[in-house]
């Protein structure tokens, strides 16, 4: 009863007062980034989601779009900018996918949906991920989030999609909420973002 109809409801309930309470901070970081990025403030990419449908994730803008003398774009830590930086160590950047949940694309706890690229990487037991809908956090976010191996991040995903809960989601959500006021597991050691998975 939960995964199939009260999830959907908690989701579309939850997103929705979520937009209308942070309305304000989202114009202020809207107009920050307007200026700061030269009129970009969202970053949108395709991504799998239930049953590897794709869609649009939305996030606010973090890096630029500088490149090197080739046209290529430079790497991402000389792309991120201070302001960027800040807003992704606070999470931030995630507020809009709020809109992703209110569409039915996402749910608030899931799998993080991943790179399009990776669906041919992944093993059978990986792949089982998408047999749920992409969260904007999930149970690997709460125990590491961009600081523990894929290997590791996979096998808490698959954990997640066969122990899904009402009680489970609570559990994450609070505990979310707690890792981004300690800001644990930003990103790996010595980078900006996470390494990109190259197969099992």
């Amino acid at each position: 009863m939960y995964k199939s109809y009260f999830k959907r409801l908690l989701d579309f309930l939850f997103s929705f007062c979520g937009l209308v309470f942070i309305t304000p901070i989202l114009l202020i970081i809207i107009i920050i980034l307007t200026i700061a990025n030269n009129g970009t403030p969202f970053f949108f990419q395709t991504r799998p989601g239930l049953n590897n449908k794709l869609f649009n994730v939305i996030k606010f803008k973090t890096m630029n779009d500088k490149k090197d003398q080739f046209g290529d774009l430079l790497p991402d830590s000389a792309r991120l900018t201070k302001l960027g930086s800040f807003i992704r160590k606070s999470s931030l950047d995630e507020l809009p996918q709020l809109l992703n949940v209110l569409n039915g694309d996402m749910s608030l706890v899931g799998p993080r949906p991943l790179l399009v690229e990776y669906l041919p990487l992944y093993s059978k037991e990986q792949a089982s991920r998408h047999l749920l809908k992409p969260g904007i956090t999930g149970w690997a976010q709460v125990n590491g989030r961009n600081a523990i191996s894929w290997e590791q991040k996979f096998i808490l995903d698959v954990w997640y999609v066969k122990n899904q809960s009402f009680l489970l989601d609570i559990k994450i959500l609070f505990l979310t909420v707690v890792r981004v006021f300690k800001r644990d597991g930003i990103s790996a050691a010595e980078t900006v973002t996470m390494s990109k998975f190259t197969g099992k």
